[in-house]
């Protein structure tokens, strides 16, 4: 097989990308041209339809502050994942990946929304809207607030006393005044279209714990004209045998039913016409559930959102009534149980269309899906998981959110990093869209962002200075300047005047060219004097030249040398020409000041092999282009830490320094525990990764708090 492979642009301003172009790849990756999606506009996905999936490792309360703060911890990611990017500052991205935006809250595990689902809630303005709001309020009831009074049974056709064509109706005789705590019995019949019209061919009842009382064939009093198999699952054989008619049945009804028994079904209107009897307590699903404009869900439907349960499925003939039955208690149930805002919470309208739009998608009948989008409002509030769904492909969601049997997000916050690992090394395979999302929880990230940021800045800054001296009295500084601007752009340079003889501090702009004076300038003459070249001796720089190692090995560097000591007046174009006898050159990057836009004195250069990146430091040290001359070594920075570096050293955000001791005096008592956390994740991420089928596309995404 042809491996897939991703390639893209890496250097500078291309390292930095927008929350559209990663939807755009994700979105391409999982679903291909076949669903019509595109190809991305900013990189390329070599035999898209190679892919075996797609995963996005989710590192909540972690951002690009935390990736370089604890750099050396995440040794299997920066080796493995070859590609970074900065994820500009925008909307939620995971509002548009699966929902996250919405305010979630934990499911009471104890009942129905355990097994069942809850789409990310609704904004308060939006359940004020909800008709079920609208028709109950917010508040839990108890049983007799749902039975519906003798002038909504009139409304929607019940069989009651008086009524036009009831005179011969059967009455239960259950005239016992109702309360909360009332037994409900679920009911529910099967007709087959005889002579005389719709007659009841088989009935189910079932009691509030859901046990079968009555599970009945019924024979008709006239010729059957059509069975209706297909949705009653009667059959001509199976009533041959049978002896039990109407009477018998509504004898057996009355008698189990005691007096302040309430029946439950879903359109029980029709199932008690059929029956000829008149019930005066009854609670219809098909009610319960409101919606607007007199439109009713379908049982089957409500079954799979609400309780997670498929009924009424194809490969059985027709309809089970003692499952139709149970499956309306349950319903009813719930809603009492979890109240008219839980209810609302779960967002029926947006599913339902989310289904509608799934069939559509499988019958392949396109046209109809545009015009679904047109007739839909719900639609522009979709998210990627919702998609996936529409297009039936069945996403994975585990972690803070997750995705329950009706393919809802619903929230889990108890989960630990290792359940959610062991849960996602057994689930990932089977799926084609797998998000795993890890946390490293609130308590280290809001109370130590400040603190992290300086720490970081604050090293950065040490890395990027160096001490030079020591100096004559009377020294030149400008050939200081000159000799240490060779190595690259220089931040800042002040001179140095508490010791006994002056020293030159420089503050470089990269970390290449801070690295290239420490090795190439130390112990070199320069202005006259032999000097010593080395970096602040602080507590933080004390693994420097490791992290400086690990930086050099880093995937994304493998293969790229800087090239420093270029005049100004140099172009891309006079670079070109100079490099191209260089073998395998891929890539010639020359930086730009991003507040100037004049181009630095050094560039990148990327090479299609490591080796011949080794060959061409060897060319370059030394050489001479335009009269200036070259010095070189191997990349440190890949674009989006070199972009970074400059936001950090450019950015007015200096909060935390004046108070900067008591700071670090707090937030080194867990910092120990937070980098323990950090290599767990770095950990988890390798045993996933290393569980992954060949050409998977996995993304590892830092939310940061946008």
């Amino acid at each position: 097989e042809k491996p897939s492979r991703l390639s893209a642009a890496l250097f500078g301003e291309d390292c930095e990308i927008s929350r559209d172009q990663l939807y755009e790849l994700l979105k391409y990756a999982a679903l291909g041209r076949c669903h019509k999606a595109t190809e991305p506009s900013w990189c390329h996905i070599y035999h898209q339809s190679h892919l075996a999936g797609v995963v996005v490792i989710v590192l909540h309360e972690m951002s690009q502050l935390h990736f370089y703060k604890f750099y050396l911890q995440f040794k299997h990611l920066r080796r493995v994942f070859r590609h970074k990017f900065v994820l500009t500052p925008s909307a939620n991205f995971l509002a548009s990946l699966y929902g996250e935006g919405a305010n979630l809250k934990p499911q009471n595990t104890a009942q129905g929304l355990a097994s069942s689902s809850s789409e990310c809630i609704p904004k308060s303005s939006d359940l004020q809207c909800n008709p079920i709001i609208q028709k109950y309020g917010k508040k839990k009831k108890g049983l007799t607030s749902y039975i519906l009074t003798l002038e909504e049974q009139k409304k929607n056709d019940y069989p009651t006393k008086g009524s036009p064509g009831c005179k011969d109706y059967v009455y239960t005789e259950c005239d016992q005044q109702r309360t909360d705590t009332s037994p409900l019995f679920g009911l529910d019949c099967e007709m087959c279209l005889t002579a005389k019209g719709n007659e009841v061919t088989r009935v189910s009842l079932v009691d509030a714990q859901g046990r079968c009382l009555m599970n009945e064939l019924v024979k008709p009093e006239t010729t059957v004209v059509n069975y209706r198999t297909r949705f009653s699952g009667i059959t001509k054989k199976m009533l041959l045998p049978v002896k039990t008619r109407l009477p018998d049945i509504q004898t057996r009804i009355k008698k189990m039913l005691p007096h302040d028994a309430v029946l439950v079904g879903h359109s029980l209107n029709g199932d008690l016409q059929a029956l000829e009897m008149i019930h005066p307590s009854v609670i219809d699903t098909s009610l319960l559930f409101a919606r607007n404009e007199g439109r009713r869900f379908k049982l089957k439907f409500l079954a799979k959102a609400v309780l997670g349960k498929e009924i009424q499925c194809e490969q059985n003939l027709g309809h089970d009534p003692a499952e139709d039955a149970r499956a309306s208690l349950e319903l009813a149930q719930f809603f009492i149980e979890q109240g008219p805002a839980k209810v609302a919470e779960l967002n029926l309208e947006k599913l339902l269309t989310i289904e509608k739009l799934a069939e559509i998608s499988q019958n392949k009948a396109e046209h109809r899906v545009q015009k679904q989008l047109k007739e839909s409002p719900h639609l522009s509030k979709l998210c990627f998981l919702d998609w996936l769904q529409v297009a039936g492909k069945k996403p994975l969601l585990l972690g803070r959110q997750e995705l329950d049997s009706s393919g809802l997000c619903q929230s889990n916050l108890s989960a630990s990093n290792k359940q959610i690992l062991q849960r996602a090394l057994e689930a990932v395979p089977l799926s084609t869209f797998s998000v795993i999302q890890f946390s490293l929880g609130p308590k280290y990230f809001a109370s130590q962002l400040a603190g992290l940021c300086e720490k970081v800045r604050s090293r950065l800054t040490d890395m990027l200075t160096i001490y030079a001296g020591p100096f004559e009295e009377s020294f030149c500084l400008n050939s200081v300047k000159k000799e240490f601007g060779r190595c690259g752009p220089i931040q800042s340079l002040t001179v140095v005047t508490d010791t006994y003889q002056p020293y030159v501090c420089i503050q470089y702009e990269v970390l290449e060219a801070a690295q290239l004076a420490v090795e190439s300038l130390d112990g070199a003459e320069v202005a006259g004097s032999c000097i010593k070249v080395q970096r602040p001796v602080t507590a933080a720089m004390l693994d420097c030249d490791v992290l400086i190692k690990e930086l050099e090995l880093d995937v994304e560097n493998e293969g790229v040398i800087y090239v420093a000591g270029l005049k100004k007046s140099v172009t891309e174009t006079d670079l070109q020409e100079e490099f191209s006898q260089l073998k395998d050159l891929e890539t010639l990057f020359l930086p730009k000041d991003l507040q100037s836009g004049k181009h630095r004195n050094c560039c990148f250069l990327k090479f299609q092999k490591s080796q011949s990146a080794a060959d061409a430091l060897e060319v370059i040290n030394g050489l001479t282009v335009k009269g200036s001359k070259l010095r070189s070594r191997n990349a440190l920075a890949s674009g989006h830490l070199w972009r970074w570096i400059w936001q950090m050293n450019h950015s007015n955000d200096k909060q935390g320094t004046h108070t900067l001791p008591e700071k670090m005096e707090q937030l080194s008592h867990s910092e120990q525990d937070l980098r323990k956390k950090v290599k767990k994740l770095d950990l988890h991420i390798k045993k996933l990764y290393r569980s992954l089928q060949n050409n998977t596309l996995c993304v590892v995404l830092f939310p940061g708090v946008n």
